[in-house]
């Protein structure tokens, strides 16, 4: 049995979904597009050993083809045929919700409906009278408490009973009675003239009448009508336009919230205020101030990166960082002593466990950075940094639910690139995937760290800072070229519900700290595992295979040799400085390293002036991104190519940017 989670954001859905599976879980994208899918194993008692798999569709307001979410969600209902669909509602805010509910009754698939935050609608003084309720909307309604857990056994057994009897929505008919006369009509008419389209199709012909009333081209290609029906439906629609006095996509929205109105007239007992609410009203009026909301908000995001990249997950990270080479020291000493080839012994340890030792030394940072996100997420309050920053970030063609990546970027950019999945528009997501290299993460700071205090002395601080703000500033030009030159048109309309602040549930915290560490680990794994025994291939043997005793004579080296020239112009061209930026497309901490090897104690003065060595801080920092990084890119954008394109442009940008800075500071020194 296979059931589709529906719902609108913040209403539960996925507390409700590891309530139901608890751990049985795992995280992929829906066939064809980069769109985050969770399926899970439906957790059934000792009596019940059914295979019942549930698969959360992303949240969404309906299911108009607008954004990702809703074509993803609408898709994976048309095309897989789920045996059934489990709408979870928040009950709290119940007249917005049952729109999305109307949509897929009109699907004509089995469909049982989980009425949640029933808790706090009783505490607030409020009621539903869930039986009635059931009766008008021709569903089956369980009342629950996804949180406390409250109600899911029953729920359970009301959709397996639902599902295997395949019993579909009684109701789907919302146009009777009141002003939607003319409504009817039309889409009865359309109904009659597609009947035998939309079972070829396999399509509810309700639904399919609805879609094309509300101008669903797709919907139209779907159905393979003819011209002559098509200009029949034109005519049948532009005479509802004219009977209502509006068009038809706002006269079936009207016709729905009239549904709606009168269902809720009838069954509920509406709430009083609530605690919450009004708590969250005070909160908001100086959280999202429209002076104090942004500089609040990265004096918390301050506190947030210290802990997570100093007090705690630093010192965490050191803490990893001496047990992993430690681990690393046993290793190559059991091998010694097992007499190991000390070629195969040296790739083992220099090549790929410390490679893979670099990223396991990342994971207390991006789980401690994880946790006070999440937290923020689930209290409600990333929702209102979206709402404040969008005015800003509209200008440069995005919306506010962009600078969320934008600022896990100067943590780590790989869960940055992750995080655009909640974006609704690819054009979107795709130009913030763009933007991300640009934000300075920590593994850059050593970098600046190293570099500056030496060639910059008692100006480290005042040079780390140019660099973090030169990043932002380019990302805006960069961003306003995108704009006009690749992704044209306008963001998707931004429109966020403001949740009240809850709490957020240590279940769903742990599940999702558990769900983003091993997507983390799983996706850098591999791709670091290879390219650290590359690296390590390329600094130990020479062309004809023999392993070097000095590292200039090495592949990399002579590779690094036939590559520098390209750096003339920037001030920097030595091959040392050259190995050490390939190096550091494996990880940016490598730069530092590689240097302070091929230097062997002479230091970097000699590689550097004043001048070029500001051209070099510029080139890292702005250049192609770590590997791990690129290869969530490329993952994203679901083509190695456009990866290749969006690296060597990063390569191009950083380039000209280094050469035009170098030359200005070449005027002043």
């Amino acid at each position: 049995m296979i059931i589709a989670l529906a719902g609108n954001q913040n209403c539960g859905k996925t507390t409700l979904f590891n309530a139901l599976t608890g751990s049985n879980q795992h995280v992929g994208n829906f066939p064809g597009v980069t769109v985050e899918q969770k399926v899970g194993t439906v957790k059934s008692s000792k009596k019940d050993n059914r295979d019942i798999k549930i698969v959360d569709l992303p949240g969404i307001y309906s299911l108009s083809p607008y954004t990702n979410e809703e074509i993803v969600s609408r898709d994976y209902i048309l095309n897989q045929k789920p045996d059934g669909i489990l709408n979870i509602i928040d009950a709290t805010n119940i007249e917005r919700n049952l729109y999305l509910s109307l949509q897929l009754a009109e699907l004509g698939v089995p469909m049982v409906i989980a009425l949640n935050m029933m808790d706090e609608v009783r505490d607030n003084g409020g009621n539903i009278d869930v039986e009635k309720i059931s009766k008008l909307l021709g569903v089956p309604v369980v009342p629950i408490s996804a949180a406390k857990e409250d109600g899911i056994e029953e729920l359970k057994d009301v959709f397996i009973r639902t599902f295997e009897n395949k019993i579909k929505p009684q109701v789907v008919d919302f146009c009777k009675g009141g002003d939607n006369g003319g409504v009817h009509r039309a889409l009865h008419a359309i109904m009659h003239m597609i009947e035998d389209h939309a079972q070829a199709a396999n399509i509810s012909r309700r639904f399919a009448a609805t879609k094309i009333a509300e101008g669903d081209e797709s919907m139209l290609k779907l159905l393979k009508l003819t011209t002559n029906e098509v200009e029949t439906i034109e005519h049948t629609l532009l005479q509802l336009d004219k009977e209502v006095g509006m068009d038809s996509q706002a006269a079936i929205a009207d016709m729905r919230y009239q549904f709606i109105e009168d269902v809720v007239k009838e069954t509920v007992v509406k709430q009083a205020e609530s605690k919450q609410h009004k708590t969250s009203v005070a909160i908001d009026k100086v959280l999202t101030h429209k002076y104090f909301g942004i500089p609040l908000f990265f004096m918390i995001m301050g506190i947030v990166f210290y802990l997570s990249f100093d007090l705690i997950g630093g010192n965490l990270t050191s803490l990893f960082e001496s047990v992993i080479d430690s681990a690393i020291d046993a290793i190559r000493t059991g091998l010694i002593n097992y007499q190991m080839n000390p070629v195969v012994t040296n790739m083992i340890c220099d090549g790929a466990l410390s490679g893979i030792g670099s990223v396991l030394s990342f994971l207390p940072i991006i789980i401690v950075l994880f946790l006070f996100l999440s937290l923020m997420e689930d209290s409600g309050y990333m929702a209102r940094v979206a709402y404040v920053m969008d005015k800003a970030l509209r200008k440069i063609g995005l919306s506010g639910k962009s600078f969320v990546p934008l600022l896990i970027g100067f943590g780590c950019s790989v869960p940055a690139v992750m995080s655009t999945r909640t974006l609704s528009s690819e054009r979107d997501r795709r130009m913030t995937i763009m933007l991300i290299p640009f934000m300075s993460c920590t593994a850059k700071l050593p970098i600046y760290g190293y570099i500056s205090s030496i060639m910059f002395p008692g100006k480290a601080g005042l040079i780390t800072l140019s660099l973090y703000i030169l990043g932002m500033v380019l990302s805006v030009v960069m961003a306003l070229f995108l704009k006009k030159f690749i992704f044209k048109g306008k963001s998707v309309p931004f429109v966020m519900e403001l949740p009240n602040y809850r709490i957020p549930g240590f279940k769903t915290t742990i599940m999702l700290l558990y769900d983003k560490a091993k997507d983390f680990l799983v996706r850098a794994f591999t791709v670091i595992f290879s390219a650290s025994v590359i690296i390590w291939f390329l600094q130990s043997f020479d062309f004809r295979f023999n392993v070097v005793a000095d590292t200039e004579l090495s592949i990399l080296a002579n590779v690094a040799k036939w590559i520098s020239p390209v750096f003339i112009p920037l001030g920097f061209a030595s091959w040392k400085t050259t190995t050490a930026l390939i190096s550091g497309f494996m990880a940016k901490e490598a730069v530092v390293s590689i240097l302070d090897v091929l230097t062997a104690g002479t230091g970097i003065n000699g590689l550097f002036t004043v001048a070029s060595a500001y051209s070099f801080l510029v080139f890292t920092s702005l250049y192609t991104p770590c590997v791990a990084a690129f290869a969530a890119i490329k993952n994203e954008f679901g083509s190695k190519k456009l990866g290749m394109a969006v690296a060597l442009l990063q390569s191009v940008y950083a380039w000209v940017v280094a050469f035009v800075l170098f030359r200005l500071v070449l005027l002043f020194v």
